[in-house]
């Protein structure tokens, strides 16, 4: 079966036809950087890292880019806010976003360009929408340019709705447009804007609209029709949709695909900004594994909502340490070999529309197989077993034998401890099991227990785990 994806505008599950044929082209809207990122957000770099790995091995060459908007109202606030340059501000968030990035174990965007880097492709793509009737410069000499919506039929398509049931854009005052719903594609420099937040343009100095970023970002590193273009489904309007129209009108087919996951809610509502820092990555990482966070933010299908709470994220830390129980003691048998073929099951479920939860159905299918294996001193079935899973575990960026999760360094060093301090209380338990000596036997076994380890008793001797 071929890949196939639900595509937001169709309202129906494709078919992936791709522009050029073994090469997928992805544009995925990244961070506003006003702030570090929280969980709410990673989200969506989760998911489209696990559908980029699972293309790739699907066979496919895939270029992905993901912007940083690094110019905008709430960053300019923030850096008078706190008394700093604007950029600084945006800098500081770009890095935390990395290091989001990495801590997740995601693959770096094949590219990540910044919104200010690509001012004269969006002077000339405003020039282009002028000159077709879908675009003015405001009459008020504000500077500001905006987009035309009645101008454009289709506006609306995306999201399903007409343009007489829309609300006015709250980008900027009404003043000056000659509808409230059009959309600004530049806004005008203004008195107490700092200097280094404008550039020179026919009509006056200014800065990005949010829309137009994007269309001229994915236009200059992507091409004209590029394949997918994605990103949480709160941007489906209105950004989404401005990003449509205007690249439309400019002449550009735009992307074939569009791609939408849902939220990560809080309580009921929308994860954002607001939330505070106990939800940013950086601080839930402190709480639970970062291995065990990915698995939480990727185990749902794409489209759904998930609901956070503690609970929920310690009920998935602990399902993922008990696949990774099976992979490390897999690994200490019969030895931790390389990420084998993934069963066709797994294929057909990533194949529709990324069904990353009947794909992890499948995965824990062989986990339970692999542990029967261990159960009964089968080194070679175990082996094969670990080959299967740790392939799964690899397309869904999981598997904790990779060199994304075992750095070495100090943490082998730890772990190498620990594996002394546990093997020899075994080897205690064990001599006192033989001498009948029950009472010390479950004394160490209880002792291990309270530090948080798992001990199997089987045929060929106890196997432990730690806790997830």
């Amino acid at each position: 079966m071929p890949f196939q994806l639900y595509d937001t505008a169709s309202r129906q599950i494709r078919a992936l036809d791709p522009v050029v044929p073994g090469r997928v082209s992805i544009y995925h809207c990244g961070l506003t950087v006003q702030g570090p990122p929280h969980i709410g957000h990673i989200r969506k770099e989760v998911v489209f890292d696990v559908l980029r790995r699972w293309l790739e091995r699907s066979g496919l060459e895939v270029s992905i880019v993901a912007n940083v908007t690094d110019i905008d109202d709430k960053i300019l606030a923030k850096g008078d806010e706190q008394g700093r340059p604007w950029f600084a501000v945006a800098y500081e968030n770009e890095r935390a976003l990395h290091a989001a990035y990495e801590v997740l174990g995601c693959i770096p965007p094949t590219y990540e360009p910044r919104a200010t880097g690509v001012v004269p492709e969006m002077i000339e793509m405003m020039q282009t929408l002028i000159e077709r009737g879908h675009a003015y410069a405001a009459e008020d000499g504000s500077g500001d340019v905006y987009f035309d919506v009645r101008s454009w039929p289709s506006y609306g398509e995306l999201s399903g709705q007409k343009v007489d049931d829309m609300l006015n854009a709250e980008d900027a005052p009404p003043e000056g447009k000659r509808d409230g719903r059009d959309f600004a594609l530049w806004k005008g420099h203004k008195d107490g804007d700092p200097e280094s937040a404008s550039w020179p343009t026919p009509w006056g100095r200014g800065r990005p609209g949010w829309h137009l970023e994007c269309s001229a970002m994915a236009a200059k590193y992507l091409g004209h029709e590029f394949d997918i273009h994605g990103g949480g489904l709160d941007l489906r309007f209105p950004h989404h949709e401005n990003e449509l129209a205007q690249s439309r009108a400019a002449g550009q087919p735009f992307a074939r695909v569009w791609m939408h996951n849902a939220m990560l809610n809080l309580a009921g509502a929308k994860m954002s900004k607001s939330v505070g820092n106990t939800l940013m990555v950086s601080e839930v990482v402190k709480r639970v594994k970062p291995i065990a966070l990915r698995y939480y933010l990727a185990a749902s299908h794409y489209r759904s909502i998930v609901e956070f709470s503690e609970e929920s994220l310690a009920e998935a830390a602990t399902a993922f340490g008990r696949i990774e129980g099976f992979v490390r003691r897999a690994a200490a048998l019969a030895g931790p070999g390389e990420p084998g073929d993934v069963p066709a099951e797994f294929a057909a479920a990533m194949d529709d529309d990324l069904s990353v939860p009947a794909a992890l159905a499948v995965l824990q299918g062989h986990v339970t197989d692999g542990n029967s294996l261990l159960t009964a001193g089968d080194t070679a079935g175990a082996g094969g077993a670990l080959a299967r899973v740790r392939g799964m575990l690899d397309v869904l960026g999981l598997d904790p034998l990779s060199p994304t999760w075992d750095r070495g360094g100090d943490d082998a060093a730890q772990v190498q401890v620990i594996d002394a301090l546990v093997e020899g209380l075994l080897e205690q338990r064990q001599a006192a099991r033989a001498a009948k000596d029950f009472a010390t036997a479950d004394r160490v076994r209880d002792q291990l227990t309270a530090a948080g380890i798992d001990i199997e008793d089987t045929p060929q001797g106890a196997r432990w785990s730690v806790k997830g």
